[in-house]
Order: C-alpha cells, then sequence, then structure tokens
C-alpha cells in the first residue's frame, strides 16, 4: 500500500487529471443515457406493444462486449474515431439498459388504484405522470442510474485503449510493465470511484423516497454533486488539449519509443499530450490518420505487411521505400530510422532449448506436445503465425492461446504454454530467462523502428522534424533492450528511463 501511495504522490498532477478525465466520462455518459432511456423508459411503460422491441434492443447492445464495440464505433463518421467521443458512445450504449428496466418498472410499478383515483381527480394524463406516477417512480428510476454508474465506471477504463484517457491508463500501462503497483494505481481508484457514486446515488434514492426525505440528505446530496462536478471539470481541464499528441501501442517498447518522442518535443517548448495504450496497429494508424494523435513510433515491417497489405521483405532499405511513399500519400511523414530492427523472436525457456536443443525455429517439430500461445495480431497478420507455421513445417500441439502482447513472456516462463512470439528487444527475455530461436529461414520481414508524424504538424512546428531526425541511427537492439529491461525487470518509471537516455544522447552531441 506505500508503494501505491508514493506511486499517485510521484504522479500526483498526472493522476488528478485522469481521475478527471474519468469522472467526466461516466458523468457524461450517465447524463447522456438518462436523457435517453427515461423518455424511452416512460414510453414503454406507457405502451406494453413497444417495451419489447425497445428493451431487446438495448440487451443486444448490452450483450456486446466492450473492446469489440469501441471496434465497430471507430470507423464510424460522427461519432466514431479515436478519443473521448467513441468511448462516450460506448459508455452510454452500456448505461442505457439499466436506466430504461429502472424507468418502466417504477412507473409499471405505481399501483393501478393511485392512477384512477388521480384520474377521477380532474388530472390529466401530463399530470398524472409528473404528479403521481413520477414521484413514485424515482426510487426506482435512482436505482438503474445508480446500477449505470458503476457499470460507467468499471467500463471507462478500457476506453483507455482508444486514448480516451481515465484511470485505465494507470492499468493499461501496468500490464505493460507487468507491475502490480501500476495496475492498482488505476483499479483501486476506479473501484472507490465506483463505490463513492453508488453510495451518493443511495443518497439521492432515499431523497426520492417521499417518506424517508430528509432536509440533511437533500444538503448532503447538493454537496457531493457540486464537490464531484467542480473537482472533475477542473481536473480534467489539466488534461486539455496540448500543442501535439503523442501516442503509443499497448506494450512496454511502445511506452518508452512514445515517452522519447514526447520528451525530444518538449525540450524544443512545445506542450505534450500522451496517449499511450492504445490498443494494437489499427488503432494506433487510425488514430494518426484521423487527428487523434499526431505522431507515433511504427515498425516499418508492420507497416508494410498489417496497414499496407504488401508482401514481406528483408531489405530494410526497400521495405522504408515503400512504407514512406505510402504514408505521404496519406499525409504523414516517415522520418529516418531509429537504428534497431524489432523483428519477431520465436521464445522458448532456455531449460527446454538446452534439454532439446533447440536452436532454429524449424527445432520447434522436436518439442512434442509444444503448446503455443501468441498476442492476438500474431495469429492474424500475413506475416504472423499462419505463414510461420506453413514456412518452416511446424506441428505443435492444438490450436494457440491468445493472450495480451503483456503476459506471453511471463506465460512461457510459468510453464502455462512452451513457446510464443515476442519482441526481440524486450527485456523480458532476459528477465524470464527465455531463448530466442534463430530464424534461419529468414522468414520475417525487417521491422526498423520508424517515427510517423502527420505532414501538417511539421509544417506548423518544424523543429519537431528536426530534433527527431537526430535520433537516426541513435538507437542499437541492445540499447532499446536495455531501456526495455530497466522499466520491465527493474521497474523503474518509463519518464526517468527516456530523460537519462536523452540526457546521455545530448552529451554524446554536445561532444566537440
Amino acid at each position: 500500500m506505500s508503494a501505491l501511495i508514493d506511486f499517485i504522490a510521484s504522479h500526483r498532477a498526472e493522476f488528478i487529471a485522469r481521475l478527471g478525465e474519468h469522472v467526466v466520462l461516466v458523468l457524461a455518459s450517465t447524463a447522456i443515457a438518462a436523457a435517453l432511456g427515461i423518455p424511452l423508459g416512460i414510453l414503454a411503460a406507457r405502451k406494453p406493444s413497444l417495451a419489447k422491441p425497445i428493451v431487446a434492443l438495448a440487451n443486444l447492445a448490452q450483450t456486446i462486449p466492450s473492446l469489440a464495440l469501441f471496434g465497430f464505433l471507430i470507423p464510424l463518421p460522427f461519432i466514431g474515431g479515436i478519443g473521448t467521443r467513441t468511448a462516450l458512445v460506448a459508455l452510454t450504449v452500456y448505461a442505457i439498459l439499466p436506466v430504461l428496466r429502472g424507468t418502466i418498472t417504477g412507473i409499471q410499478g405505481v399501483p393501478a388504484t393511485v392512477i384512477e383515483c388521480a384520474v377521477a381527480m380532474g388530472l390529466t394524463s401530463r399530470q398524472v405522470l409528473t404528479q403521481v406516477e413520477w414521484p413514485l417512480a424515482l426510487p426506482s428510476i435512482v436505482s438503474g442510474l445508480r446500477v449505470a454508474v458503476v457499470i460507467g465506471v468499471g467500463t471507462a477504463t478500457i476506453a483507455s485503449a482508444i486514448g480516451a484517457g481515465g484511470l485505465g491508463d494507470y492499468i493499461f500501462r501496468g500490464l505493460a510493465m507487468v507491475d502490480s503497483t501500476v495496475i492498482l494505481a488505476g483499479a483501486v481508484p476506479a473501484a472507490l470511484l465506483a463505490i463513492a457514486g453508488d453510495a451518493a446515488l443511495a443518497l439521492a434514492g432515499r431523497i426520492a423516497d417521499p417518506r424517508r426525505r430528509s432536509r440533511s440528505a437533500v444538503a448532503a446530496l447538493a454537496a457531493m454533486l457540486i464537490v464531484s462536478t467542480a473537482g472533475a471539470l477542473w481536473a480534467s481541464g489539466l488534461a486539455a488539449r496540448r500543442d501535439i499528441i503523442v501516442g503509443s501501442k499497448n506494450f512496454t517498447e511502445q511506452i518508452v519509443l512514445g515517452e522519447i518522442v514526447a520528451q525530444v518535443i518538449e525540450r524544443q517548448g512545445l506542450n505534450v499530450e500522451r496517449r499511450f495504450n492504445l490498443g494494437g496497429t489499427a488503432i494506433a494508424h487510425q488514430a494518426l490518420i484521423s487527428g487523434g494523435i499526431d505522431t507515433y513510433v511504427e515498425y516499418s515491417g508492420t507497416s508494410l505487411t498489417a496497414i499496407f497489405n504488401l508482401p514481406p521483405s528483408t531489405d530494410s532499405s526497400v521495405v522504408f521505400e515503400q512504407v514512406r511513399d505510402r504514408y505521404a500519400a496519406l499525409g504523414v511523414t516517415a522520418l529516418p530510422r531509429l537504428g534497431f530492427n524489432n523483428t519477431f523472436a520465436i521464445l522458448v525457456r532456455a531449460e527446454d532449448a538446452e534439454r532439446l536443443g533447440l536452436k532454429t525455429i524449424g527445432d520447434l517439430n522436436k518439442f512434442a506436445g509444444a503448446r503455443a500461445g501468441f498476442g492476438y495480431e500474431f495469429l492474424e497478420r500475413p506475416d504472423g503465425f499462419k505463414g510461420l507455421t506453413v514456412a518452416y513445417g511446424l506441428q505443435l500441439a492444438g490450436q494457440p492461446r491468445t493472450m495480451d502482447l503483456n503476459l506471453i513472456y511471463r506465460a512461457v516462463a510459468a510453464k502455462e504454454i512452451d513457446v510464443t512470439a515476442g519482441d526481440v528487444t524486450s527485456g523480458q527475455i532476459e528477465a524470464q530467462h527465455l531463448v530466442v530461436l534463430e530464424d534461419d529461414r529468414h522468414y520475417f520481414p525487417v521491422y526498423d523502428a520508424v517515427p510517423l508524424v502527420r505532414a501538417t504538424l511539421l509544417l506548423k512546428h518544424p523543429e519537431i522534424g528536426e530534433a527527431l531526425r537526430r535520433l537516426e541511427g541513435a538507437m542499437s537492439a541492445a540499447e532499446m533492450r536495455r531501456l526495455n529491461y530497466a522499466v520491465d525487470g527493474e521497474k523503474q518509471d518509463p519518464f526517468q528511463v527516456v530523460r537519462a537516455f536523452l540526457d546521455k544522447l545530448e552529451t554524446l552531441y554536445a561532444k566537440p
């Protein structure tokens, strides 16, 4: 617990900004869901013939996994894209069902005799709703809002994968670093936020019930709403759009590279917003093209095969020229390569490699019953598992398991799987005592690290291009592995690791 408190204290400004983003996402999506769900609930309660299709549609939306829903929304115009807008749409979709059900239950739960008495007294249909049904149904409606808020707090953590910010940034960062303290920095405040939101709305439910209402409860709720709203708006203001938005994908090396780009730009006197841990290549690319981010580091072989659908190549210069030209057509500038080739590494435990004499990927056929597990992208990419199996005639046991890229190294070390595909520059290879098998048939293309920047940004801030070009060839595979290990193995803060690296580079550049 002390480590968690120390981490939050040392990242105080960032933590407040992430918390504010989270609260704003939940408050805004719940408010929109209430504005849509309550009228629909009243309509469904009044017209039973409409209730089934309305509730069925809300139920269907609720069954869609959150990451899948984000994926569906990203390509859509107006409501899609990368960032807060898409997250708000998704969170609203999940919040509507409990609000809708609470409203229907509350309205239908009003005794028919009460409504008959109201009509007999001369009340119109509208007056019956506002003066009889609404007050009696309000506690049930508030209960629906309580459920919506709790769902929203939990789901909002996943919104970080599409660059919407919030406490999920810490959870994804902790997974990338395999650091439980960083994970808890997102998970614990999110849990406390859910409890606080539920408690506030429980108080609201008490106020809504005429039999239990008290002036002190009203005053307490009003104070909570004022403080939470003001705090959320203030904190979210800390995370307002900066001059440049730097992105990264969701594993350690990408976070380190994103931090390098961010700090290089900050040393030019510009303000940077970090949108790290984007959920994979497709999302990062879409974010760059749509303007959700301004720059991130991609790998040339990934661009060639996974983005532009071209055949793989092992010629570094040819691959770079191909992707540079295609990015230029999209309004993106591919800056000079950083100097290392982060090709795929087929990994096994060191003890198994020694026991079975495994040296090359083809030797895996000596490993009877070997169980494979890979990251999600590797199974689908044209330069991934299917092509590898054909190239080497591999015969592994059963279907490969899929898991988050940050967990595969530990899964091999823990003997949950026997073989996986990682990054040759990963610090986890040494930390988990794994061995890289030689790609003796040269199946994998080159994966040179290439900074990508929106061309419009370079026109506005040419100093960014000049600063990033100074990184050309500055990072060897060994240096990248050292930086990754400092974060993965030694649990150092990526910001501090990168700052030390850049300070060292500047010292070298300053020498005559």
